[in-house]
């Protein structure tokens, strides 16, 4: 975004975009890891599942609304140049909130017979989101060549394949098909970590997602050094199932290597920056978009070599740290005040 000139022609600009193509899938694995979470604690409570499936499915809701809500921000702050078709287009806060409807309706079809077996049901689940992250990742390539569905109105088939009003799928939008097989994969991955064998032998649990990140990498590798191609038209870098295991992979090997950095590294000492940051991470994802992408963009757009960005980088890395413990501090101290309040009424 930053990089200009002669730098976003060098191979350090390709290496970044390459990374930069990972927030998004770990937004998204995450949110179906938390959702898994949140499902089986539910469910070893006793809560009945039509409960269980309204909550996930209003959260779900509730961040879908907050994802138009920032369209409309982005909206004002682009005027008078914003076009009004801006306020539909498919971002990854929309993606994240219609996933989770998605896993809270999965979870629901697990429950379907009346079992109370808690561990029966997670195992359903786990089959559920895995056929289903494999059935939409399948899905995408013909999606977005042959099987287009242009018999929608833009805005819908935007959230199939991204088209926006373009005509054809866009790579930087986050339509369902494939975004959504990330929280589905996170999903899958969230119940097995809660079975009672992962509950008991932690570490191992957490070892083996590691080498099952590699593992999958290396199947997709070695898949798409195949001669024999399933689609008409085959794109790796966008919408291949390859692609795909590829960066679930990856992902799984950074969930190993947050668990070593909070079981073994620095998250021992007290004060991790990546901890806060995850905590607040729905308001840093909103805050720091306009300083990095938008209207108050810290450094000139396509302006500054690689030194520069560099700083710029650190420095919305600090800034976004500071917010998130000055937001959890506050929040922690307005908890306080609303408990004092509660003590003096009830006195």
């Amino acid at each position: 975004m930053w990089l200009g000139g002669a730098s976003r022609e060098g191979q350090f600009n390709k290496l970044s975009q390459l990374g930069g193509t990972l927030p998004a899938p770990l937004f998204l694995f995450l949110a179906g890891v938390s959702s898994a979470l949140l499902t089986d604690k539910l469910r070893q409570k006793g809560m009945g599942a039509d409960e269980i499936a309204r909550k996930t499915i209003l959260r779900g809701g509730e961040v879908f609304l907050l994802a138009l809500l920032f369209r409309l921000q982005e909206f004002f702050l682009g005027l008078p140049h914003a076009p009004w078709t801006d306020l539909l287009r498919v971002d990854i806060l929309n993606v994240i909130g219609l996933s989770l409807v998605m896993t809270g309706l999965a979870c629901r079809i697990a429950a379907v017979g009346g079992t109370q077996d808690v561990r029966r049901m997670r195992k359903k689940s786990i089959g559920i989101a895995v056929a289903m992250a494999a059935a939409i990742a399948v899905a995408t390539p013909p999606l977005w060549t042959t099987w287009q569905p242009h018999w929608r109105a833009w805005w819908l088939e935007s959230y199939i394949n991204g088209v926006h009003t373009f005509g054809t799928p866009q790579p930087w939008l986050f339509p369902l098909f494939p975004w959504s097989a990330f929280a589905f994969a996170g999903l899958a991955i969230g119940f097995l970590l809660q079975s009672e064998w992962a509950c008991r032998k932690e570490t191992v649990a957490m070892i083996l997602a590691g080498v099952g990140g590699v593992a999958l990498i290396a199947l997709a590798i070695w898949l798409d050094a195949r001669t024999f191609q399933l689609y008409a038209v085959y794109d790796f870098w966008h919408t291949s199932p390859n692609f795909f295991f590829v960066r679930t992979g990856i992902v799984m090997i950074i969930l190993f290597a947050g668990y070593a950095w909070c079981r073994w590294g620095a998250g021992q000492w007290g004060f991790s920056p990546l901890i806060e940051l995850g905590k607040s991470s729905l308001l840093v994802y909103w805050v720091h978009i306009e300083f990095v992408y938008g209207g108050f963009s810290m450094l000139p757009k396509r302006g500054v070599g690689i030194a520069a960005a560099t700083g710029g980088l650190l420095a919305i890395f600090t800034a976004m740290t500071m917010l998130a413990v000055l937001r959890r501090r506050f929040q922690g101290r307005a908890s306080g005040i609303l408990a004092f309040f509660r003590r003096t009424v009830r006195a």
